[in-house]
């Protein structure tokens, strides 16, 4: 067999491994935590600028169960982008990873609509990471 085939199948192969480490290993940053109330309810999260941007979302749901309807994620430019959900989270449940429109965004704050009605003995609460 030809070295040269092998050795390009080797170095695309250690590059293809490479990339996709890195990008697994891509660092979450925690954007805020708040706790939810016992009814149907909207809740503020605010990020603000020092923050720095970020191109993706994901929310983690600990201490209890919630249905999260929606979030509106306000950017520092004054531009909304709301995101449906509509998730039942569990106890110890994440979302989807959210990816934001427009690319590195810096995040002003983030309204979440969600309500607890026959899920919760504990209140829940919301973690929010961002991913840069």
């Amino acid at each position: 067999m030809n070295y040269k085939i092998l050795s390009v199948l080797f170095s695309a192969f250690l590059f293809i491994s490479f990339v996709g480490h890195t990008q697994s290993r891509a660092k979450w940053k925690r954007l805020g935590t708040r706790t939810v109330n016992y009814t149907i309810d909207k809740d503020d999260m605010y990020v603000g600028a020092k923050e720095g941007g970020f191109t993706k979302l994901k929310v983690v749901v600990t201490g209890g169960a919630m249905n999260m309807h929606r979030m509106v994620v306000t950017y520092m430019n004054g531009e909304k982008e709301e995101i449906q959900l509509r998730h039942n989270f569990k106890k110890g449940s994440g979302s989807r990873i959210i990816d934001l429109n427009g690319g590195k965004r810096l995040i002003k704050n983030i309204r979440f609509f969600y309500d607890t009605k026959g899920l919760a003995r504990k209140r829940a609460k919301v973690t929010v990471f961002g991913r840069r």
